[in-house]
C-alpha cells in the first residue's frame, strides 16, 4: 500500500533530510554541488516535473550496482503494461502522438502546437489519456480539425473512432466510484470486457475457493476478466505465454540476470519465485513469493515489481503494474527502525477495541531508502512511502516491509516553496511551527502510517477480505485507517521517549495543523469547480478532517474563522482532537474487522465525497496567485553501463535526462514491447 505525496507545493522547505552523497573530494565542494543541483526539470499545465539524485551510488560495490541496474531494466520493461491497463487505446494514442511530435515540420510557434505539446506531456505524465489523480479524461486544448491536420501532415495513422474519443465525452472517467453510474460501466480502466457487470464479477469470484480459507488467494490480481465466445466469463492471465507476454518475458530476462548478482540466498530465492510467478501466473506462487520477499530483509538493495495496488480497479481485485528499485539509506534507516522494533507497543496502546488488536505483531521491517528507478504506476507520479505485501494474512503471519523514499521526499522539499503555507495558515504561530517541524512531522507521519498503520489491527475470524466486504470503499478506508494511526501517535510522548523528536507536542501540533488545513482546504486546488472527490487518498483526508471537525463542534475543538473574507481553520484543543482521531480509528478498524459495508459506505459518502462548494471556490481564487503546479512527479536518473571487450559491465554511471520529453521518447523506443492489440 502506498502513501501518496499530498503535493510537493504544500511542503515547507526545512533543514533537509540527511544526504549520504560523497561524490565530492572536499566538504566545501560537496555543498556547492548539492546547492547547484536543479531539482525542477519543467512545468506545464498542473504538473511540475522534478529530478532526484541517487546519493551514495559510488559507495556501492559493482555487484550491487549491477543488481540495481538489472532490477531497473526489469521495471522499465513492464512500462507499457501500465499504459494498456489504464485504457484500451492508450498505446495506440501514445504512438500517434509521439509520431506527430517527432515528425511534424510545420509551424511550431502557434498556440495550437504549444497546446499539442502540453497535451502530449500530460498524457505521458498520466500514463494515458486520463488524469493521474482525478481520473478524468484529459481534454485537448486544440480542435479535432487541427489534430486531424497533424495526423495528415505526419502520415500518422489513428482510427477516426479513437480520434473522436479524444474530444468527446466517452470513457470520461478512468476509475468511477459513483455506484449510481455503475462501477464498471462508468470506468474506462482496461481490467474488464465491456458489458461485464459488478454482480457478474462478484458471482464469478464467489465460486473460487482457496485450499485454506484462512489464507485466501488474491483472486483476480493478475488477470483481465473477459467474456468468451460462449458468453462465459474467463480470465486472461498476465504471464509468460499469456496476456502481456512480450513485456513479461523481458521482465523475466532482466530478473534472471538480477538473480545472478543477488546479495544473499534469501534475496535470490525471492527473485526466483517472482520469476516463477511471471512464468506461471500461479497465485499460490505469488503468496510464496511475498512471504519470501517479506523475510528477505538483509542486504542493501530491494525492489518492488509486479501487479500490486488495486486502487485502479473500482472493484478492488486487479493489480496495477509498478516497479520501484531502492538502495538502503543507512543513516536514516538506523534512526527510524526504532519504530518497527516497538510495533507491539504501538499496537497494545492503540485505541482499538481489544478484540481488533493483534496479539503478536510480526516482522514489520522499516527502512528509509534511496530510489534508483521507478516505473508503471509509481512513475512519473510517485508515492513517498510503501508498505507491502497487501495480503492481510501474510502480514499477520509473516510480517511486512515498510519503506520511506528518502531521496524523493528530499527532492520534494528542495523543490517546494512557502507561499501557500503563508496564505492558508491561520496565524504566525502556525507558520512558525510548520517552518520548524513540517519536514520532520511529514517524515514521522509517513513512518507511522506505513510501519504501524498498515500492519495494525486484525480481521475477525470468518470475515472476508476487505475487497469482498468493503468493496469499492476498501482502499480509502484502509488509507484512512493508516493515516489515523499516524495521526494518533505523531502526537505522543512515546516519540520523544524513543529519541525520535525533541518536542513531541509541538511536532504533533504542527502535524495536526497541516492535516486539517490540507484535508478541509488546500487539497481542493486539485479539483475542478463542482467536482466530487474520487481519489482514495483525497477522500480519506477529507472524511477524517470533516468527521473530527463535526464531532468536535460542541467543544469548539476546531473553529472555522472568517477574516478579511478568507476562511481559516484553527485548532483550539489538540488533546481533544487527539481523542477524536482515536475514536475514528477505533471505528474504522471495527468496520474493517467486522466487514461492516454499510457503516464504511456511510462514513465515506457522508464526509469524504461532497465538497463545500463555497470554500472550494474561495480556495481556487486564493490559489490563483501561485504559479507552482499542484502535482509533481519525476524523471528517473539514467544508469549507463560501461562494457569491456567481452561485453561485461565494468562500471555504471548515473546521469540525468536532458528533458521530460527525451526520457519519455527513450522509454517508448527501448521498452515498447507490447503489440498495440492485447
Amino acid at each position: 500500500m502506498k502513501l501518496l505525496k499530498i503535493a510537493a507545493v504544500f511542503m515547507t522547505v526545512g533543514a533537509g533530510l540527511v544526504c549520504n552523497a560523497q561524490t565530492a573530494k572536499t566538504k566545501d565542494v560537496k555543498i556547492a554541488a548539492e546547492v547547484s543541483f536543479d531539482y525542477v526539470a519543467e512545468q506545464f499545465a498542473d504538473i511540475k516535473v522534478l529530478r532526484y539524485q541517487i546519493p551514495g551510488w559510488e559507495n556501492l560495490t559493482l555487484k550491487e550496482q549491477k543488481l540495481v541496474y538489472y532490477l531497473t531494466q526489469a521495471g522499465y520493461s513492464g512500462r507499457d503494461i501500465g499504459w494498456d491497463q489504464h485504457y484500451k487505446y492508450n498505446l495506440k494514442i501514445r504512438k500517434a502522438l509521439e509520431n506527430i511530435y517527432v515528425n511534424y515540420k510545420g509551424d511550431k510557434t502557434s498556440n495550437d502546437w504549444k497546446n499539442f505539446e502540453i497535451y502530449l506531456k500530460r498524457v505521458w505524465f498520466a500514463n494515458g489519456i486520463h488524469h493521474h489523480y482525478s481520473n478524468d479524461k484529459i481534454k485537448p486544448s486544440f480542435s479535432a480539425a487541427y489534430f486531424n491536420g497533424l495526423l495528415k501532415a505526419t502520415k500518422t495513422s489513428l482510427s477516426p473512432a479513437i480520434v473522436d474519443v479524444l474530444f468527446n465525452n466517452a470513457d470520461a472517467k478512468k476509475v468511477n466510484l459513483d455506484e449510481s453510474k455503475g462501477l464498471l460501466e462508468g470506468s474506462a480502466i482496461n481490467f474488464y470486457d465491456k458489458g461485464i457487470t459488478a454482480k457478474e464479477v462478484a458471482d464469478f469470484y464467489a465460486k473460487k475457493t482457496s485450499p485454506d480459507p484462512k489464507r485466501p488467494y488474491s483472486f483476480g490480481l493478475n488477470s483481465k476478466l473477459v467474456r468468451n465466445s460462449k458468453g462465459q466469463l474467463e480470465e486472461k492471465v498476465w504471464k509468460s505465454g499469456g496476456m502481456y507476454a512480450a513485456a513479461i518475458d523481458k521482465i523475466i530476462y532482466w530478473l534472471t540476470k538480477a538473480q545472478t548478482v543477488a546479495e544473499n540466498k534469501q534475496q535470490g530465492d525471492a527473485i526466483g519465485l517472482l520469476i516463477s510467478y511471471y512464468k506461471t501466473g500461479s497465485l499460490k506462487t505469488w503468496d510464496d513469493y511475498n512471504i519470501a520477499w517479506s523475510q528477505a530483509t538483509e542486504g542493501n538493495i530491494d525492489y518492488i515489481n509486479s501487479f500490486i495496488e488495486v486502487y485502479n480497479d473500482p472493484l478492488g481485485y486487479r493489480g496495477s503494474y509498478e516497479s520501484i528499485v531502492q538502495i538502503k539509506d543507512f543513516d536514516m534507516s538506523k534512526k527510524m527502525e526504532v519504530i518497527s522494533k516497538n510495533a507491539q507497543w504501538f499496537e497494545d496502546n492503540s485505541p482499538l477495541l481489544l478484540e481488533n488488536k493483534k496479539k503478536n505483531v510480526v516482522g514489520v521491517s522499516y527502512k528509509t531508502v534511496v530510489v534508483a528507478g521507478e516505473s508503471g504506476d509509481s512513475s512519473p507520479a510517485t508515492p513517498i512511502g510503501v508498505n507491502l505485501p497487501n495480503s492481510d494474512w501474510i502480514r499477520a503471519e509473516h510480517g511486512s516491509k515498510s519503506v520511506s523514499l528518502g531521496n524523493i521526499i528530499d527532492a520534494y522539499n528542495k523543490a517546494g516553496g512557502k507561499g501557500r503555507l503563508q496564505e492558508f495558515a491561520n496565524d504566525p504561530e502556525e507558520i512558525a511551527l510548520a517552518e520548524k517541524y513540517a519536514e520532520l512531522g511529514d517524515k514521522m507521519h509517513t513512518a507511522l502510517h506505513e510501519v504501524i498503520g498498515h500492519a495494525s489491527g486484525q480481521i475477525n475470524p470468518g470475515v472476508g477480505t476487505p475487497k469482498e466486504t468493503l468493496k469499492s470503499y476498501a482502499s480509502t478506508l484502509e488509507e484512512g485507517r493508516a493515516d489515523l494511526v499516524g495521526l494518533y501517535y505523531v502526537y505522543s510522548p512515546k516519540l520523544q521517549e524513543l529519541g525520535l523528536v525533541d518536542d513531541w507536542k509541538k511536532l504533533g501540533m504542527e502535524s495536526y495543523d497541516s492535516y486539517i488545513r490540507n484535508g478541509l482546504m488546500m487539497q481542493l486546488i486539485r479539483l475542478e469547480p463542482g467536482a466530487d472527490i474520487e481519489e482514495a487518498h483525497m477522500r480519506n483526508r477529507q472524511y477524517i478532517s470533516a468527521w473530527v471537525f463535526e464531532k468536535g463542534k460542541k467543544d469548539n475543538v476546531i473553529e472555522k474563522i472568517t477574516r478579511n473574507g478568507k476562511t481559516y481553520f484553527n485548532i483550539t484543543d489538540y488533546d481533544k482532537l487527539h481523542e477524536l482521531f482515536g475514536q475514528l480509528l477505533r471505528e474504522i478498524q471495527r468496520i474493517k474487522s467486522e466487514g461492516d459495508y454499510e457503516a464504511g459506505k456511510a462514513l465515506v459518502e457522508n464526509y469524504g465525497v461532497k465538497v463545500d462548494q463555497a470554500i472550494h471556490a474561495e480556495v481556487l481564487e486564493r490559489n490563483k496567485q501561485f504559479t507552482s503546479a499542484p502535482y509533481s512527479g519525476f524523471v528517473n536518473p539514467i544508469l549507463v553501463p560501461k562494457m569491456d571487450a567481452k561485453g561485461e559491465i565494468i562500471s555504471i554511471e548515473v546521469k540525468q535526462p536532458n528533458s521530460f520529453a527525451e526520457q519519455m521518447l527513450y522509454y517508448s523506443k527501448n521498452y515498447g514491447f507490447l503489440p498495440l492489440e492485447n
